[in-house]
């Protein structure tokens, strides 16, 4: 291994016993992300997987298709490997990491004997942080070795952060294998720090800084080290006061994030003087700073967003984002003019090339473009950028936003009591579902500060890091809002109108934060005073914006029963003060309660 790039030993050690295992036919470190990126890109187009596409529309940009077998996150397949299964918590699937350890060994095997492995040293969060992790990921993709160009800080600057000395990096394998689902496997190995995936291509399996690192293993890194690892994004608000605010907020699928993450202010807010700036899209990596606050950074340095439904219209800075150096994944192609096109984008040509490279027309009954097709590029060509996203330090938060998608029942807005009530509404997250495919349209799905699926660890040990980190004598936590877009009239028609409407919202949040603005204590939180919400040049009659706020206790029954069959299935690991909080809102919505099922002090609200 004297070619290589590092004079770490502990690196070194580990790739050698992983080419022993793998037996590349060639092996080829990344280290430069614009000059390895292109030749990535220039190779995938001369082995047909890559079709460029039109220059002068979309120039140096790339469509790709995937195996139909393997186009979303496999949660069947999705494994947390810690020694015991009690540690992965009910939300998690268990594997023994010893007997996983040798299941894999025995499929990577020679696996790679006829192909390239690239080397990918890569980092998460900004160069020169004190807070940046390093990982390697070893893979026979050439797909996934470009795309990490785009959404990590891929080669140098990742050896450089790491040292000769250090074996504080994440070690990742990935390999195509033979792309048999029914061996598909998404590994974690929480205590070593160790990610295994094998027969997927697709970014959230395969694309191994993603939410593999960035999330289900960083959350163990996190609950360890004392900070948070998150899905959410990050976005800074500027008022036309002077002052800036930068809030986090964690939604389920379905609900906006992407669109909050870009949102531009309605005309009047710009001529105004707000402006709304992006750090992040989809995850944030938060710590108590030495003034007590709590201060978030991207550890990502790209966006891999769906492409369906993004349009001019609902979200143009990402449409201006993606104009340029992007690879499209699972889109269709427009084959007269060579550019993608997805549901939602704008109107079809007549002849399009599907996802699966099928010659359709436009009025096909086929599916054209897949509903998870993806954009991958750099956060850097977002035209809405925040200057600070990639400050070593991060940026303060003021406030955090969850939000869920409700036809009734959940307000537009409210305030949380306090970091405990607000952790316990984050815990109580839900949205309905709105897809026959998904299971029952209007049925509540919970899904914890919408981190569900990339919890590394027991959800109730989760539940109990949010409380001991808010719960620090020395910390100053942001206030905690629960958001709802999604809330219908009887006929079924959005009471809200959405998108860049909703930094009126935020400017409610923003005007309580700096308390110039008095709340409604109400039982699920504090609510605006109808004065306070700026509805001006609005279409809403006033009757819809009073149903905005309508909190009626007898739709509440079902969810209530919900929240304690998640918390139930916690067992003994569900905190105390999780169950006191469900337990209040029972009491405050009016439902008989047989008391808390556990003694907690009461707490002094805001």
């Amino acid at each position: 291994m004297g070619s290589e790039p590092t004079s770490n030993k502990v690196l070194s050690a580990w790739i050698s016993e992983s080419l022993s295992l793998l037996k590349p036919r060639a092996t080829k470190w990344i280290l430069d992300p614009d000059k390895d990126y292109a030749a990535l890109c220039k190779l995938l187009v001369e082995t047909g997987e890559f079709t460029k596409l039109n220059e002068s529309e979309y120039p140096n940009s790339f469509w790709y298709t995937s195996d139909p077998l393997d186009v979303a996150r496999v949660e069947d397949r999705t494994f947390i490997c810690c020694k015991a299964k009690d540690d992965a918590g009910p939300t998690n699937n268990w594997l023994d990491p010893v007997k996983a350890k040798r299941q894999l060994n025995e499929i990577l095997a020679e696996v790679m004997v006829d192909r390239t492995l690239y080397v990918v040293p890569y980092l998460m969060g900004p160069a020169g942080s004190a807070f940046s992790k390093v990982g390697f990921e070893l893979t026979d993709s050439a797909y996934v070795a470009a795309s990490m160009c785009l959404m990590t800080r891929v080669g140098k600057v990742a050896l450089d952060h790491l040292g000769d000395d250090s074996s504080d990096f994440v070690r990742g394998i990935h390999s195509t294998g033979s792309m048999d689902p029914g061996s598909r496997y998404i590994c974690h190995f929480p205590e070593t720090r160790e990610i295994v995936s094998v027969n997927s291509n697709y970014g959230g399996n395969a694309l191994q800084g993603k939410k593999c690192f960035a999330l289900r293993i960083a959350s163990c890194q996190a609950r360890d080290e004392g900070w948070l690892a998150e899905h959410m994004l990050i976005v800074g608000v500027t008022t036309p006061w002077k002052t800036k605010h930068y809030i986090c907020a964690a939604f389920p699928s379905a609900c906006g994030k992407t669109n909050l993450a870009m949102l531009v202010p309605p005309p009047a807010y710009r001529e105004a003087g707000w402006k709304v700036e992006t750090v992040a899209d989809d995850i944030a990596w938060l710590r108590i700073g030495k003034d007590g606050r709590l201060w978030a950074t991207n550890p990502e340095a790209g966006f891999f967003g769906v492409a369906a439904g993004t349009s001019q219209k609902t979200n143009p800075n990402a449409i201006a984002t993606i104009s340029k150096n992007t690879i499209f994944t699972n889109t269709a192609l427009d084959p007269e003019r060579d550019i993608p096109w997805w549901d939602g984008k704008c109107e079809g040509p007549k002849r399009l090339f599907s996802w699966k490279n099928v010659d359709c027309n436009a009025e096909s009954d086929k599916v054209l473009s897949h509903p998870n097709a993806r954009f991958t590029v750099r956060a850097s060509q977002c035209p809405s950028i925040d200057p600070h996203w990639e400050s070593p330090e991060g940026v303060p938060i003021s406030a955090i936003i969850f939000g869920g998608r409700r036809s009734s029942a959940a307000p537009l807005i409210y305030e949380s009591f306090s970091w405990r009530h607000g952790t316990f509404v984050g815990a109580t997250l839900c949205s309905e579902l709105t897809a026959a495919a998904e299971g029952q349209v209007g049925k509540l799905r919970r899904d914890p500060m919408a981190m569900k699926p990339f919890i590394g660890y027991h959800l109730g040990d989760y539940f109990g890091h949010w409380l001991k980190v808010g719960g620090s004598p020395r910390a100053h936590m942001p206030r905690i809002f629960h958001v709802n877009w999604f809330r219908k009239d009887g006929q079924g028609k959005f009471l809200w109108p959405g998108f860049g409407e909703n930094l009126r919202v935020i400017e409610w949040m923003i005007r309580r934060v700096e308390n110039s603005v008095k709340a409604l204590e109400a039982p699920l939180g504090m609510l605006p005073y109808l004065t306070d919400l700026n509805a001006l040049g609005l279409d809403i009659e006033a009757k819809s914006i009073l149903a905005l706020f309508k909190i009626d206790p007898a739709e509440w029954g079902d969810d209530l029963a919900s929240q304690g069959e998640l918390l139930r299935s916690l067992g003994d690991r569900c905190p105390p003060a999780i169950w006191y909080e469900h337990e209040q809102l029972k009491k405050r919505l009016g439902f008989n309660t047989v008391g808390s099922r556990h003694a907690v002090p009461k707490e002094k609200r805001y």
